[in-house]
């Protein structure tokens, strides 16, 4: 069974959305601050994070934080102040996804499911798993691990989509709303700044110099595209 754990200190919130997932088939674990959300997260390991960024105590952003240290696990970010720099912030510090307070539950719903069938690889066929190298980047589609210079590189589940997606159709530009489509899914509320924030952290993971790219390009006014090259 599939686990989550919802983290926010309105217990309102809480209860809701524990219902609302448990109908859907999920195992819910629940935490009301920073500090209980680290140590439910380490005795039960979900596959998937509802955090609330104004926590007491911890706060969501050093929650996500800390996880990002270790753990790739997708995180939907809840804000009730709706503002960009939360928004963006929470994806820089790795969040998958964002919902802004008072949310649909049916809408949450969806997008979890919409991100967990993504944490898997996304837009490839199964038949045709590989690895791709170019220059010194590793990518192993089937047991999703990513390498530049013979070491481990820790991705978020929607980096590591986005970049296998880009790294198997090298020379295909993708917009960034077929980027959203793709990685997102249908279900993507959000606008085309999540995937620049994306980009932007895969370039400063798996470029030699991310402020001039030389793997993801950027095609001025159409999107992005991953340079041509041999692959093995």
């Amino acid at each position: 069974m599939t686990r989550i754990l919802v983290v926010d200190d309105e217990r309102t919130i809480v209860k809701g959305l524990k219902f609302s997932l448990e109908k859907e088939g999920f195992e819910v674990f629940t935490a009301y601050d920073g500090d209980e959300a680290l140590r439910v997260f380490a005795a039960h390991k979900p596959d998937l994070i509802i955090l609330d960024l104004m926590l007491p105590g911890v706060d969501g952003f050093e929650v996500c934080r800390r996880l990002r240290k270790t753990e790739s696990v997708p995180i939907i970010m809840l804000t009730a102040r709706g503002e960009d720099i939360d928004k963006i912030l929470g994806l820089e510090l790795g969040a998958d996804d964002y919902v802004t307070k008072p949310f649909n539950p049916r809408e949450l719903v969806a997008r979890v499911k919409a991100i967990l069938r993504r944490a898997q690889t996304v837009g490839l066929d199964p038949a045709n798993m590989k690895v791709i190298r170019l220059q010194n980047l590793q990518i192993d589609l089937f047991q999703h691990k990513v390498r530049v210079h013979d070491k481990d590189i820790d991705l978020t589940s929607k980096e590591f989509a986005l970049l296998s997606l880009l790294a198997s159709n090298p020379g295909r530009v993708f917009s960034r709303e077929k980027l959203l489509e793709h990685v997102w899914g249908y279900e993507y509320y959000g606008d085309a700044r999540t995937v620049d924030v994306h980009i932007r952290h895969l370039r400063e993971k798996i470029e030699p110099d991310p402020g001039a790219p030389q793997l993801i390009l950027t095609v001025w006014g159409a999107g992005y595209k991953f340079r041509e090259g041999k692959n093995v």
